[in-house]
């Protein structure tokens, strides 16, 4: 993915100058970044559909109130996230690096080991959180030694997909854990964010942004660190 680790804040930033203010991103935004990144919208598209939704919205002859989140640009962005992809036929992209240093990303993975050994997960018959939140800081410790021990430099895409993968698996067990009211609560809450907006959103979408936004939150509750080298 194009300007993969800079993802999150070009579209932060993007926004915040079309928007004329710098209105800090709700949990419903981050989640519906996230979701464009796991779909592979590149960020040109999201850039291209967050200038689209605001072009659009100048052009009203009635501008009262301000575009207060980027769930208004969804449409936009899944429109110019096509155009590019019908564009891209036939190319291909060379893969981008990150300028990361091998050293800055073994601290970041042992700093998230330790906070995962020190935070108290919920536990509920036949399932422990104490225990996966051990195994993935053990697991978060042997790619961090793989990562000294090795010569060339890390392909960072894979290192994050492995971090995606160790973040589900906590995500999973903190969703069998946890009580279903607990649950049910976070996701009236989602819904009372993403009512004023569903009808710009595929179904598909919106399902995707509850998943995502209840993952933030019990993330969020249980202290459990973000794995995404995004969070570094």
């Amino acid at each position: 993915m194009e300007n993969y680790f800079n993802y999150f804040t070009e579209i932060e930033e993007h926004f915040q100058q079309r928007r004329g203010s710098g209105l800090l991103l709700s949990t419903l935004d981050w989640a519906l970044i996230e979701t464009w990144k796991d779909a592979g919208i590149p960020l040109e598209g999201v850039l291209r559909g967050i200038d689209a939704a605001f072009d659009k919205y100048d052009q009203r002859p009635s501008r009262s109130q301000k575009i207060n989140s980027l769930a208004y640009c969804a449409q936009a962005v899944l429109v110019a996230a096509e155009d590019i992809k019908e564009a891209a036929v036939g190319t291909a992209k060379p893969e981008r690096q990150s300028g990361f240093e091998k050293a800055e990303v073994t601290a970041f993975l042992r700093c998230n080991a330790d906070l995962l050994e020190q935070t108290k997960l919920p536990e509920s018959a036949g399932v422990s959180g104490q225990v996966v939140a051990r195994e993935t800081a053990t697991t978060l410790r042997e790619m961090a030694a793989e990562l000294d021990s090795a010569e060339a430099r890390p392909r960072l895409e894979d290192l994050e997909r492995r971090l995606t993968v160790a973040e589900e698996k906590l995500f999973a067990v903190l969703l069998a854990a946890t009580p279903d009211d607990k649950i049910v609560a976070v996701r009236a809450e989602a819904d009372r964010e993403l009512a004023p907006y569903r009808s710009k959103m595929s179904g598909t979408q919106i399902e995707q942004l509850q998943k995502q936004f209840v993952h933030k939150r019990l993330l969020e509750k249980y202290g459990v660190p973000r794995l995404s080298l995004f969070y570094m």
